[in-house]
C-alpha cells in the first residue's frame, strides 16, 4: 500500500480540459467565455486578480466615478449663477473613495455570479503555457481545444532615479487623500483625464508634456482644444518638459529635477506615460508570435500564429478600448463554437470618449488621416464652435467645438470630431449613422432638437 502511495504522489497530475479555455477575467475574456457557454461547450476562465479586469477594477468604471465626482466640484461654482446661494464648506475625499470602492466590489460579485450562471467555471491564479500546449495554474495542468489570450496591459513608469516615488494610474485608486500639489506625467487620455479630476476638485495640477500639446493623437482641432480647456480650468501644462529625477524630501514631498528646472513640494507624482501588453505567459513555448512593439499578433478574426490559440483586447495592442473586447470576444464566441464563420468585428469607426473637462467624443478619421488618405481635394469638412446654454448665465464657461470631415463628391461623413458638454452621450447615436454610411446630406434631412448641443451636428453649413 505504501509503495501504492508513492507511486500516486509521484504521478503527472491529471489534466483538466475544456472546449475553451479563456486566460484573463477582463471584459473580453468574460464575455467571450460567457457567450461561448450559451452555445453547450465546457468553458473556464483564468484569473490571478479580481474579476472584472482593468477596466472595472482600476479603469473606465471607478474613472468615470470620479469625473462625476469631478463635474459636481465644477456645477457646485455655477449654483450662485442659477439663484443657488450654496456654500462649499469642504470635500471628503474618503467619502467618495468608500462608495466606490464599495461600488466595486459589488461589481465583483456580480461578474463571479454572472460566470457561475452560465456555467463557466472560474479558475485562480497565474497562468502559463506548458511546452505540451496546456496551461498550468498553480501547478495543475489544464488544456483546451480552443483557447483565448485575453491577459490585457498595465501601465509603465519612466525609469529615471526616483522614479518609484510616482505611482501610476493604479494608483490613483488607492489614494486616501486629495493630494495638495499634483505633476501628471503624459499628454495622452488617461494623463488628461486625471489631471482633470484631480484639478477639478481642488488639487494643484501641472501636467507635463513633451511636446507642446496633448491628445497629439486626436484630430487636431481636438487636441489644442483639449489643452486649452485644461489651461483655461486652472492645470498647469509644462510643455516640452521631462524629468530628470526625482528625490524625496524630509517632509514627505518630492522634489522633481525637470529639463525646465526643478519643481518642489509634490505630494502626488503620477506617471500616465503609456501601457504594455501582458504577454509573459509562456507564449514562446506554444509558438505565438508578438508584433514590433510587443503586443500579441492576432489576423482580422482574431487568430494568433499558433493553431486554435486566439488573442483580444489590450493584449493585442489595437483600439485598447472595454467595448471593442467584449464586441471581438462575442464575435469570436460566434465564429468558433456556433459555426458562423465570417463573423468578425470591424475595427473601423469605432466611437470613443474621453472624459476630459469638457469631455471629448470621436469617430472615424481625423481630418489630417483623410487628407492623408484620399488628397486635400476630396475632403470637406464643416466646424463649428459655440458656448453651450447651459453657460448662457454661469461666470464660468466651456467651449464646444465640433468638425464633421466628409469625402467629395457625396460628401460621406468619414469623422466627427467634437469637445463639449455633453459630447460623451451624444456620440453613440451618431455613431450609428456614421457606421451605415450617413452623409452630410442625411444629417441635414434630420430636424434639429432645439435648443440643444446636438443639434449642431444636422445645421451645419
Amino acid at each position: 500500500m505504501i509503495t501504492f502511495l508513492r507511486y500516486l504522489s509521484t504521478m503527472a497530475p491529471i489534466v483538466k480540459s475544456y472546449d475553451y479555455l479563456v486566460i484573463g477575467g477582463g471584459s473580453g475574456g468574460l464575455a467571450s467565455a460567457r457567450r461561448a457557454a450559451e452555445f453547450g461547450i465546457k468553458a473556464a476562465v483564468i484569473e490571478h486578480a479580481r474579476w472584472g479586469g482593468t477596466c472595472v477594477n482600476v479603469g473606465c468604471v471607478p474613472k468615470k466615478v470620479m469625473f462625476n465626482t469631478a463635474v459636481h466640484a465644477e456645477m457646485i461654482h455655477d449654483h450662485k449663477d442659477y439663484g443657488f446661494n450654496v456654500t462649499l464648506n469642504k470635500f471628503d475625499w474618503s467619502v467618495i473613495k468608500k462608495s466606490r470602492d464599495d461600488y466595486i466590489k459589488r461589481l465583483n460579485g456580480i461578474y463571479e455570479a454572472n460566470l457561475d450562471k452560465s456555467k463557466v467555471d472560474r479558475i485562480v491564479g497565474n497562468a502559463s503555457f506548458t511546452s505540451d500546449g496546456c496551461v498550468e495554474v498553480n501547478g495543475q495542468k489544464y488544456s483546451g481545444k480552443h483557447v483565448l489570450i485575453a491577459t490585457g496591459g498595465r501601465p509603465i513608469v519612466h525609469k529615471i532615479p526616483g522614479y518609484e516615488f510616482g505611482i501610476t494610474s493604479d494608483g490613483f485608486f488607492d489614494l486616501e487623500d486629495l493630494p495638495k500639489k499634483t505633476v501628471v506625467v503624459g499628454a495622452g487620455y488617461i494623463a488628461v483625464e486625471l489631471a482633470g479630476i484631480l484639478n477639478a476638485l481642488g488639487s494643484d495640477v501641472s501636467i507635463m508634456i513633451r511636446y507642446d500639446k496633448t491628445l497629439r493623437t486626436f484630430d487636431s482641432m481636438i487636441s489644442s482644444a483639449v489643452t486649452e480647456e485644461l489651461e483655461a480650468a486652472g492645470v498647469k501644462v509644462l510643455r516640452q518638459t521631462q524629468t530628470n529625477s526625482v528625490t524625496k524630501d524630509v517632509d514627505g514631498t518630492l522634489t522633481l529635477d525637470t529639463t525646465k528646472g526643478p519643481i518642489r513640494g509634490v505630494d502626488c507624482l503620477l506617471w500616465a506615460i503609456g501601457r504594455v501588453p501582458n504577454v509573459e505567459i509562456g507564449l514562446d513555448k506554444v509558438g505565438v508570435k508578438l508584433d514590433g512593439k510587443g503586443n500579441v499578433q492576432v489576423d482580422a478574426f482574431q487568430n494568433t500564429s499558433a493553431p486554435n490559440i486566439y488573442s483580444l483586447g489590450d493584449v493585442c495592442g489595437r483600439a485598447l478600448l472595454t467595448p471593442v473586447a467584449i464586441a471581438a470576444g462575442r464575435r469570436l464566441a460566434h465564429r468558433v463554437f456556433n459555426n458562423e464563420n465570417d463573423l468578425k468585428l470591424d475595427y473601423d469607426n469605432i466611437p470613443t470618449v474621453v472624459f476630459s473637462h469638457p469631455p471629448v467624443a470621436t469617430i472615424g478619421l481625423t481630418e489630417e488621416e483623410a487628407v492623408k488618405n484620399y488628397g486635400a481635394d476630396k475632403i470637406k469638412t464643416y466646424k463649428s464652435s459655440f458656448t453651450p446654454m447651459y453657460h448662457a448665465v454661469t461666470e464660468r464657461k466651456t467651449k464646444c467645438h465640433m468638425k464633421m470631415i466628409c469625402l467629395l463628391p457625396e460628401e460621406k461623413i468619414l469623422g466627427i470630431h467634437m469637445i463639449g458638454m455633453g459630447c460623451d452621450e451624444m456620440m453613440q447615436g451618431f455613431s450609428v449613422a456614421i457606421k451605415m454610411g450617413a452623409t452630410k446630406n442625411d444629417f441635414d434631412n434630420t430636424v434639429a432638437i432645439h435648443p440643444t448641443s446636438s443639434e449642431e451636428l444636422v445645421t451645419m453649413r
